[in-house]
């Protein structure tokens, strides 16, 4: 009997150390390095749970300030992937860690190119990929990218 409840309890301390790791993984930590969004806007640069990071929407301003990258869909585009990676390795990623990306466009016309600068950014491993056209982005924007990246740690 005495070496059952051994074991039980051995199984029970082990149960809870699992369950404190799998708690430890899913943290949640929402984040915001101030790098290329004012900090002071109502919602996360990116929100990590675990290995995987959810980025908010950027579009092409420059860093620092709400003005949007001058010279069309392509320095627009150009500047939104910029401020995506800026964005990545303030928290620890890079381009290679993401696996889906968003793209919504004001004008569907112009995917071809945007889809020429979206390219450069990445060798031969594409994240997984939805594009829409919308109406309205937010100061008057050509194009916003919403990412997720995930690690194997």
């Amino acid at each position: 009997m005495p070496k059952v409840i051994v074991l039980l309890a051995a199984l029970a301390s082990f149960a809870s150390t699992g369950l404190l790791c799998a708690e430890e993984t899913r943290a949640i930590v929402f984040l915001n390095s101030g790098k290329v969004l004012p900090t002071h806007l109502p919602f996360s640069e990116a929100v990590r749970v675990g290995n995987v990071l959810y980025l908010s929407g950027q579009i092409g301003i420059v860093p620092g300030s709400m003005q949007l990258a001058s010279g069309g869909i392509e320095a627009e585009a150009r500047q939104t992937m910029e401020n995506i990676k800026t964005s990545l390795e303030a928290h620890g990623y890079s381009m290679h860690d993401l696996v889906k990306c968003t793209v919504m466009l004001a004008d569907m016309a112009e995917w071809a190119a945007f889809n020429a600068v979206y390219k450069t950014f990445f060798q031969q491993r594409y994240p997984a990929r939805s594009a829409l056209g919308v109406n309205g982005l937010a100061l008057g924007a050509r194009v916003e990218v919403e990412c997720i990246a995930a690690v194997d740690r």
